[in-house]
């Protein structure tokens, strides 16, 4: 609940004594931290110290995984926001992440889409991103991770409307927000209506957007990127 309204700081405290002594809980952490620098462009030094607890701590392949994967994640972060352009960074960690990484295993979805969004958002390869994000959406709907789902969703949609394809885009873009009311993350819904707005008729688009500009207030701003744009899942 906490992490849903944007309290990412209070979550993240939770967890500060388990996250000592426990892999687990340390990149629960550090995913947190990860997320609240990404969303409102703060925090990253903390973040950063997080996470390296975290692969101090990490011991199994699984475990090691899912730090690349963060590690990966807080790489693409800082680039797409302009904080540090550390694109080699995201990649090669990704790329460890995946190598470290079972076929089957449960962090893949999770993975997957990271990926897509370094290719979509930094490499400009739609074609790659589309591949990564479809593979991510297809373990998120094996695992009924709702959240993962709104997210592929939301960016298989916006390269359905840079190809052209508007209606495949409402499709995509409205299931991502139904998802994103469903699970209760009510942090991300500004962003997911206003994408909603902009592939939309005229009334319908002017009442999406003055429900975004609203929910944005509400947040104080958060996140720091314009409605119209993407932040990431963590």
């Amino acid at each position: 609940m906490l992490r849903s309204r944007g309290c990412w700081a209070a979550a993240a405290a939770l967890l500060e004594p388990e996250a000592a002594h426990s892999p687990g809980a340390a990149l629960a952490r550090a995913e947190l931290l990860i997320e609240q620098a990404r969303f409102t462009g703060h925090g990253w030094s903390a973040a950063e110290s997080a996470l390296r607890l975290a692969e101090a701590g990490a011991r199994t392949g699984e475990e090691r995984s899912a730090a690349a994967c963060a590690r990966g994640y807080l790489a693409y972060a800082a680039t797409l926001l302009g904080v540090h352009d550390r694109l080699d960074e995201a990649q090669a960690a990704l790329g460890r992440a995946s190598a470290l990484l079972p076929p089957n295993a449960s962090g893949r979805p999770l993975l997957d889409f990271r990926r897509g969004l370094v290719a979509e958002n930094l490499l400009k390869d739609p074609a790659a991103a589309r591949s990564a994000y479809r593979r991510a959406h297809a373990g998120a709907e094996q695992q009924r991770d709702d959240l993962l789902l709104s997210d592929t969703w939301r960016h298989l949609a916006s390269i359905a409307r840079q190809d052209g394809n508007l209606a495949g885009a409402k499709h995509g873009f409205a299931e991502s927000l139904r998802l994103r009311e469903l699970t209760g993350f009510a942090v991300g819904l500004a962003p997911a209506l206003a994408s909603l707005a902009d592939v939309s008729p005229g009334a319908e688009a002017a009442l999406l957007r003055a429900q975004a500009s609203r929910l944005l207030r509400a947040f104080g701003g958060v996140p720091v990127e314009s409605a119209g744009q993407s932040p990431g899942r963590a």
